[in-house]
């Protein structure tokens, strides 16, 4: 819902077999669930990506990952 847009959210997830939590604005959690699905990939294969090759925190990189792909199209 737009409405909530900036409210942050914990999630939990699996990444690589062990369990994490991301916290991160309902914004860009909907539209990382939207590139998952797009890409044939669930949360975690997409997370797991992403965690190879972060510099920084999780949800940031998500972040920038979600910004890079909007930025692309």
């Amino acid at each position: 819902m737009p409405g909530d847009d900036h409210e942050l959210k914990k999630h939990s997830l699996l990444i690589a077999g062990h369990a994490t939590s991301i916290t991160l604005e309902n914004i860009f959690w909907r539209e990382f669930k939207r590139l998952a699905k797009a890409q044939g990939l669930s949360l975690g294969e997409l997370v797991t990506e992403i965690d190879k090759t972060r510099q920084g925190n999780l949800s940031s990189a998500i972040r920038i990952f979600v910004l890079e792909n909007a930025l692309k199209n």
